[in-house]
């Protein structure tokens, strides 16, 4: 900030404070002592306002604002290019300095923790119920919101608790996927085959999974199968198995991310889709996302062993 911004917010915040003290004060001095039974002179639905002074206790509570703000000014950065005299922050207090100092006293706490789990494999975590209740806590404030709180998804949100992974559900890829995200890479596929092909396909891969057309919805299912041969194998396999490397989806099962109805399966062939995970290495950091990555095996795990 230039010194003439600095010295016009300065000038602008204490002339502020200086002319409200004075009219706290002049107004003081122009008030009748004691109470009386005379009015104003005017009445608003038949109530009329005593000429008394305003209560002792009022006028003190507003000078108590008055030195509550010169003191906050003295201390915290408000005043221009003024930093503050607050102990502890020699180069001003910002929100972002005192979450850093929040930050810096827990990682001093709870560091040698996070870097004892941080140094065993992420199988070998999601067996210590301790490092599960901390992975469970961090799931909840930081991916619930697109996973649930119950880890089981939602539309377009993977469920979490059964064995059916698109990148992998082995401890080490759970944790790359979580510090690193994932883009999906659906194509849109409508100018390439049409509306016929796109029904015939979608009538074609739902019966991989044992699902017929809906009733009165004619499909050729041959046809299908020979564009989907054409087009789709290379990343579902030639049997629509999917392929983890790629986070292609096994299209032979029963867990549908974007739902198995014959309409949100044409829509997702005709327009394509393109979910992203979110990477969390900056925001969490790897000892964090290493709890978590045992968390989410753990819950996948669970589900196989019952």
């Amino acid at each position: 900030m230039t010194s003439f911004w600095s010295g016009y917010i300065t000038l602008l915040s204490l002339g502020t404070i200086a002319s409200l003290t004075w009219l706290l004060f002049a107004t003081r001095r122009g008030e009748r002592k004691g109470s009386t039974d005379q009015t104003m002179g005017h009445t608003f639905d038949g109530i009329e306002e005593y000429d008394n002074p305003l209560p002792r206790w009022w006028f003190m509570l507003f000078l108590c604002t008055v030195v509550f703000a010169v003191g906050y000014l003295i201390l915290y950065p408000g005043l221009g290019n003024w930093k503050g005299k607050l102990p502890g922050y020699e180069d001003g207090w910002t929100e972002v300095h005192e979450y850093e100092k929040e930050m810096a006293k827990a990682n001093e706490q709870y560091g040698p923790l996070f870097q004892k789990y941080a140094a065993m494999p992420v199988e070998e975590v999601a067996k210590d119920e301790q490092a599960l209740k901390m992975g469970g806590r961090i799931f909840a404030s930081t991916c619930s919101v697109c996973h649930g709180s119950d880890a089981k998804g939602a539309y377009g949100f993977p469920n979490l608790t059964d064995n059916d992974w698109l990148y992998g559900g082995d401890g080490e890829t759970i944790k790359t996927t979580i510090m690193a995200g994932r883009q999906a890479a659906m194509p849109a596929w409508k100018d390439v085959i049409g509306e016929e092909g796109v029904k015939n396909v979608a009538a074609y891969v739902r019966s991989l999974s044992g699902l017929k057309a809906p009733e009165g919805v004619e499909a050729d299912l041959a046809a299908g199968q020979k564009i989907f041969q054409t087009n789709c194998v290379a990343c579902h396999g030639p049997e629509g198995k999917g392929q983890q490397a790629m986070g292609a989806p096994n299209l032979t099962d029963h867990t549908w991310l974007y739902g198995s109805s014959f309409a949100q399966v044409q829509q997702t062939i005709r327009y394509g889709r393109n979910g992203r995970m979110p990477a969390h290495q900056d925001f969490l950091g790897n000892d964090k996302v290493h709890l978590v990555a045992a968390y989410v095996y753990s819950l996948s795990n669970k589900a196989t062993e019952e």
